[in-house]
């Protein structure tokens, strides 16, 4: 425990906020995006808000692959899963995110589909084994830190010749969304909240390496620094994102540097570069359509593609109508700016996909926030 005690001690992260705030100067404001879930996590779990200036400001960002997920995507997951052959696989926060007219994978299941959560990429290579008479799918999603096993185990599948295992695939990619926010039209809608820097995210960092973000820091004159999933990781990045701003320098600095590298895992590049290539287009809940967001399977593993073996439409699907799931991903509200929340929506009776993930605004809120924001 003493590695990981040295990240949460109290006495540093309080020279730390007495740090910040002395950077923060008192004639501006510093308004910085953590891209990632994790991060809005530890940010209310450690109770982060409370130790920094009025000035500076935390905007969560779409970092939550589940909460990007667009309902049509889902419904499409949740019709192959009522075909009669087929067992759908998926990780455990999906099973419960609503789909349209209020469906859920977790509902399926309980009405007679065959829907298993699994905990690895493997779980489902495995289920194919053991049942060669039914069409295994694995419902892939994730960013960048869960693509790698993915890609592995459709290169093994190709190996073992497995006929009746497919991958759904619903991998998206960290930087084409962190340009889409700053470069989008979509981006008018965040004016109120113009967005200084960024908390780079640091799993997905672990794999990319630093050096993908540099073309936004420079094209658009955004700081970023890459910061661990630690309290002090945290609030170190805040103070060097505040340093960079009040020395008018807009680069990418990496905090986590005993886990990110600035080339990052080039085995694991090399793996998805193999397996996968990027789409024309692929839509995001909130942001709407972002070019070369996401993957798909290259021609070479078609055999393994769901989207190629069974038939399938292109579904549109709308939010709630009171549901600010959207907006709160793009970093426009705040959860408790929802009238859903902590109302109708909760946890045990979500009814957005923010409420659901583990990684989820408004989860985070719920869980560490709400008594805050009160307060």
């Amino acid at each position: 425990m003493k590695y990981i005690d040295e990240f949460r001690d109290g006495a540093t992260a309080r020279g730390l906020a007495r740090r910040i705030v002395q950077e923060a100067r008192p004639d501006r404001r510093y308004h910085l995006m953590e891209f990632c879930g994790g991060h809005t996590h530890a940010i209310y779990r450690h109770g982060i808000p409370n130790l920094l200036p009025a000035s500076v400001r935390m905007i969560h960002g779409p970092g939550c692959p589940v909460c990007v997920l667009p309902i049509g995507r889902l419904d499409q997951a949740l019709d192959l899963a009522t075909r009669p052959e087929v067992i759908l696989c998926s990780y455990g926060d999906m099973l419960r995110v609503p789909g349209s007219g209020g469906r859920s994978l977790l509902k399926a299941k309980a009405a007679g589909a065959d829907i298993r959560m699994i905990y690895s990429a493997t779980d489902a290579l495995t289920l194919a084994q053991r049942h060669p008479d039914r069409e295994v799918v694995f419902f892939a999603i994730g960013f960048e830190t869960t693509t790698p096993p993915t890609a592995l185990i459709i290169q093994q599948a190709a190996q073992l010749d497995l006929p009746n295992f497919t991958v759904f695939c619903n991998h998206v990619l960290t930087p084409p969304a962190i340009v889409h926010l700053l470069a989008a039209p979509e981006a008018r809608e965040l004016e109120a909240v113009p967005i200084d820097g960024f908390l780079g995210p640091a799993h997905v960092s672990v794999v990319i390496g630093s050096e993908p973000y540099e073309r936004f820091a420079h094209d658009y004159q955004r700081p970023v620094v890459i910061a661990g999933f630690e309290p002090l990781d945290v609030m170190q990045s805040i103070l060097m994102l505040v340093c960079q701003l009040n020395e008018g320098r807009a680069e990418v600095e990496n905090q986590y540097t005993r886990a990110v590298t600035h080339e990052g895992n080039r085995k694991a590049q090399r793996l998805m570069a193999d397996v996968f290539e990027p789409r024309p287009v692929f839509e995001w809940r909130g942001l709407g359509p972002i070019p070369h967001s996401a993957l798909q399977i290259r021609e070479r593993y078609a055999r393994f593609d769901a989207e190629r073996r069974f038939p399938m439409t292109e579904r549109t699907a709308t939010e709630p109508r009171a549901c600010l799931c959207g907006a709160i991903l793009r970093g426009v509200k705040k959860p408790t700016d929802c009238k859903l929340f902590d109302t109708a929506c909760t946890p045990e009776t979500p009814l957005g996909a923010c409420m659901v993930s583990s990684e989820g605004a408004c989860a985070a809120y719920y869980r560490y926030g709400r008594y805050q924001e009160v307060a």
